[in-house]
C-alpha cells in the first residue's frame, strides 16, 4: 500500500467534525453582529432568549423593536399599523436573524448569491434556514389580516424619503394576498432567508425563532445536525486537491 493512503483516510475520518465543529456558535459576517457569541444579560424583550449566548447586542436588540427600525430603517408599517401579534412574529424573526449563534450551517457569502448589490456592511448572510412548520403557521394565521404591499421585502422598495415606502402601483392588500400559505410567508419575505420546515417543533430537525429561556435552546441541537452533514466547501477543497497530488508524492 502507498505510504499516503493513510493519510488520506485519516482526511476522509476528522474532515466532517472539522466542517461540523466550524459551523456551529458563530455569528455572520453582518453589520449589526458580533464577531463572536457570548453573553448578553440585557436584551429586550423579543431576544431575551438569546441571552446566554448571543450575536447581538443591547442596543441591536432594542432597535429591533422600534417601529421604524435603525437596523436597516425598514418600516413594517408601510401600510398602517400591523396586527400586534403579527408585529410580534416579525420582531422575533428579526431577534433570531440578529442574536442566534446557530445559523452557521445556512449562512453564505452574499457575493455568492445573485444579488444585484449587498447591503452595505452585509457579507454574509442566511438561506434556506429551515423554521418549524408551527412558527410559519402561527405567523401566517397572526398576520393573514394585516397589509402590505409587497410579497419580497427584500428589494424593490421606494427609498426616497428615507425609509421603504411601497413602490408606485403596489396595492396595500392583506397578508393572505401576497402570501396565500404560511410556506409563502417564511420563504418570500425575506427573500429565502427562511425555509418552512414539514417538520414540527421538538422534532429535532427544525428551528425555532422564539423558544422559552427557561427551557433552553432547541436550536443547538438542530445546527449540529445539520452541520454533521455540511462539510464546508474549503475542507473538501483541501481534501480533493491531497487525493489528486499525493500519488505523485510516492
Amino acid at each position: 500500500m502507498a505510504w499516503w493512503w493513510p493519510l488520506l483516510l485519516e482526511l476522509l475520518t476528522v474532515m466532517p467534525t472539522w466542517a461540523g465543529d466550524e459551523l456551529l456558535n458563530i455569528c455572520m459576517n453582518a453589520k449589526h453582529h458580533k464577531r463572536v457569541p457570548g453573553p448578553e444579560d440585557k436584551l429586550y424583550e423579543e431576544c431575551i432568549p438569546w441571552k446566554d449566548n448571543a450575536c447581538c447586542t443591547l442596543t441591536t436588540s432594542w432597535e429591533a423593536h422600534l417601529d421604524v427600525s435603525p437596523l436597516y430603517n425598514f418600516s413594517l408599517f408601510h401600510c398602517g399599523l400591523l396586527m400586534p401579534g403579527c408585529r410580534k412574529h416579525f420582531i422575533q424573526a428579526i431577534c433570531f436573524y440578529e442574536c442566534s449563534p446557530n445559523l452557521g450551517p445556512w449562512i453564505r457569502p452574499v457575493g455568492s448569491l445573485g444579488w444585484e448589490e449587498a447591503p452595505s456592511g452585509q457579507g454574509e448572510r442566511v438561506v434556506n434556514a429551515p423554521l418549524c412548520q408551527e412558527d410559519c403557521e402561527e405567523w401566517w394565521e397572526d398576520c393573514r389580516l394585516s397589509y402590505t404591499c409587497k410579497s419580497n421585502w427584500r428589494g424593490g422598495w421606494d427609498w426616497s424619503q428615507g425609509k421603504n415606502r411601497c413602490p408606485k402601483g403596489a396595492q396595500c392588500l392583506p397578508f393572505s394576498h401576497y402570501f396565500p400559505t404560511p410556506a409563502d410567508l417564511c420563504e418570500k419575505t425575506w427573500s429565502n432567508s427562511f425555509k418552512a420546515s414539514p417538520e414540527r417543533r421538538n422534532s429535532g430537525q427544525c428551528l425555532q425563532k422564539w423558544f422559552e429561556p427557561a427551557q433552553g435552546n432547541p436550536n443547538v441541537a438542530v445546527a449540529r445536525l445539520f452541520a454533521s452533514s455540511a462539510p464546508s466547501w474549503e475542507l473538501s477543497y483541501t481534501l480533493m486537491v491531497c487525493s489528486v497530488f499525493l500519488p505523485f508524492l510516492s
